[in-house]
């Protein structure tokens, strides 16, 4: 059997590749562009491709090389608030690639499966009495990220009815773990106390809202979840994927200041705060885990001290995160 995991040198992409190499014998390709650090260990074990994804007859050309049996397209630009400040580029990034995904499929009439990864964004403005969120809650989204996502998925959906072709939609909710840059919450925080505890800042973490709760997940739990998704996914369906539980904002920072070896304190950051801000967030994956079996299995904390541990590594080793050109270059290829 064959894969192809579009964006296999993201956070998320890298993960799924060692998942897939570990726990099956297929072939695994996937695209590239821009860094590829995260995947270095695996460069001997993988074909890959780098390519720029906006481009039909780029995509077509891959797609007719590998062969897949299996597209996980997971290429986008991943960051809500990227997405307010260039909006444009985010929605032009992340629709285009996947219509190029679903039409090569279609314009070559393969039999490949294929994952539309959509976002627990999409649901955007809930009431609490729509908790927890299952896949027939309306969409209200509330960030150009969020309305990509949407379409995204709906073109899955579309892609499926009019084409035939065999695509799987996933809504995951918040996920965290090892080599996620900058941009989202646990490694804001975590690289914050990572300077910290390498005496490159003073011992105080930026931070916005922390009332918030939101459905936290570990990546490895993700991909494993995606797996099972396109594998024993019913095509033109829709799952979402979470913990089934929340944990607010606070509870994750104080969790990680716990186990900082100093004393830090915590500073209210405005510019971190979002316009609109939904309290409390928690999925139900009842459908999924009736099909499938799947449930987040991995504790919070360890996800937690997985965080830490990595960007300890990072400031240990002078790694830096892209500048905001670098991230417009890398969304190109990696989620």
């Amino acid at each position: 059997m064959r894969a192809l995991i579009t964006g296999i040198s993201g956070f998320v992409g890298s993960h799924l590749a060692e998942y897939l190499l570990a726990h099956t014998d297929w072939q695994i390709s996937g695209t590239v562009y821009g860094r590829h650090d995260n995947i270095a260990h695996l460069r001997d074990r993988l074909a890959l491709y780098p390519a720029e994804l906006s481009r039909l007859e780029v995509v077509r050309f891959i797609i007719e090389e590998t062969r897949p049996d299996y597209i996980f397209h997971l290429a986008a630009q991943p960051i809500s608030a990227l997405s307010r400040l260039d909006p444009w580029f985010t929605l032009e990034n992340n629709i285009r690639a996947q219509l190029n995904v679903l039409e090569a499929v279609a314009q070559m009439r393969l039999a490949s499966r294929v994952l539309v990864v959509g976002s627990s964004e999409e649901y955007g403005q809930i009431a609490a009495s729509d908790l927890p969120l299952d896949e027939d809650t309306p969409l209200r989204p509330t960030t150009p990220y969020a309305v990509s996502k949407v379409a995204q998925d709906y073109l899955g959906l579309q892609y499926h009815l009019s084409n035939g072709v065999a695509a799987i939609r996933v809504r995951p909710f918040n996920h965290i773990g090892p080599r996620q840059r900058r941009g989202f919450v646990a490694p804001d925080f975590a690289s914050q106390i990572a300077e910290i505890e390498a005496g490159l800042r003073p011992p105080q973490v930026a931070v916005g809202a922390l009332d918030v709760a939101r459905d936290f997940s570990d990546v490895r739990d993700i991909v494993r979840g995606y797996y099972l998704a396109l594998t024993r996914g019913q095509p033109g369906e829709v799952y979402n994927l979470g913990a089934g539980r929340a944990y607010s904002v606070r509870t994750l920072l104080e969790t990680l200041i716990g186990l900082a070896n100093c004393e830090i304190t915590v500073i209210q950051d405005p510019a971190r705060m979002r316009p609109v801000e939904v309290p409390e967030m928690v999925a139900d994956c009842a459908k999924f885990r009736a099909h499938t079996g799947w449930q987040a299995e991995i504790p919070f904390a360890r996800s937690l001290a997985d965080v830490l541990a990595y960007w300890r590594d990072q400031v240990r080793t002078g790694a830096t995160d892209p500048t905001p050109q670098e991230m417009r270059i890398v969304a190109r290829g990696a989620q």
